[in-house]
């Protein structure tokens, strides 16, 4: 995984000289579950078809010139591991914020499973 290398590749699309902002989103292991148990690691599957539609679909934003997603799947991850890079290129700050926002949400939703693994 290269949040760097998302960056470039946005970088090379034919209308990046539309964008006035790249938003990303880094995830990465946190060592506490949101019910404030102690994680040692986790697991992340993803449905790649849904994967799919939700990044045609979130491109079609008006204003979004690109939405790349790479995630560290089918692996054991430990603390402070990356899970997910979510990049964004758009025109101005509402809509990439926005499309970023809707895009994590429904990733994480319908997307990916989590397994965490607990101490």
């Amino acid at each position: 995984m290269s949040l760097t290398r998302l960056i470039n590749n946005i970088k090379k699309h034919p209308d990046y000289h539309q964008a006035g902002m790249i938003l990303c989103h880094n995830g990465v292991v946190r060592s506490t579950s949101r019910d404030g148990r102690k994680v040692s690691g986790l697991t992340i599957t993803v449905n790649h078809d849904k994967l799919q539609k939700i990044i045609e679909a979130n491109k079609q934003t008006p204003g979004i010139i690109e939405v790349l997603v790479e995630i560290n799947e089918n692996r054991h991850l430990s603390i402070g591991d990356d899970v997910m890079f979510l990049v964004v290129a758009g025109d101005i700050r509402e809509n990439v914020i926005q499309v970023l926002t809707d895009t994590l949400n429904a990733i994480k939703t319908t997307v990916t499973h989590k397994t965490e693994f607990f101490e």
